[in-house]
């Protein structure tokens, strides 16, 4: 299983348009090589390295496994968002106090769908796909504020 973007290489600078000294938008992302039996998929955005423990910049659940790409600043196909760190349920770009971080777009394709409410964090989604997890991938950009 793959993700991918066109807006940055993997381990690259994610370009500011991006982030929160831009528009703020969620970067294109493309899916591929998922399972056959997957029957949803879930992206995560996450900084392991923020100063207070890692911070989530974006979850979506329940997204449509034929999804094969995410036009910038879109909803994934069927996808459900949850709670960020920043206290939203949308995207939320890179925004460091200070250095350089790491932002894992993290993908997971499951078994199954997830009922959850729209309100839930992360800790919740992760507890809802243990032993659901078929595959996984990872994209890692980074950035450094300006």
């Amino acid at each position: 299983m793959e993700i991918k973007s066109t807006a940055f290489e993997n381990n690259e600078k994610i370009p500011s348009k991006y982030t929160c000294d831009g528009e703020n938008i969620s970067p294109p992302l493309s899916f591929s090589n998922i399972p056959e039996n997957t029957k949803s998929l879930v992206l995560i955005c996450e900084d392991p390295d923020a100063p207070n423990g890692t911070w989530i910049h974006w979850t979506v659940w329940n997204i449509d496994p034929s999804t094969t790409e995410v036009p910038e600043n879109e909803i994934p196909t069927n996808g459900s968002e949850g709670m960020t760190s920043f206290g939203f349920r949308r995207y939320g770009g890179p925004c460091p106090p200070s250095g350089e971080h790491r932002y894992f777009f993290k993908l997971f394709a499951l078994d199954s769908t997830i009922n959850l409410d729209t309100g839930c964090n992360s800790v919740d989604l992760y507890i809802s796909m243990d032993g659901r997890i078929l595959d996984q991938a990872e994209l890692v950009g980074k950035y450094t504020k300006i």
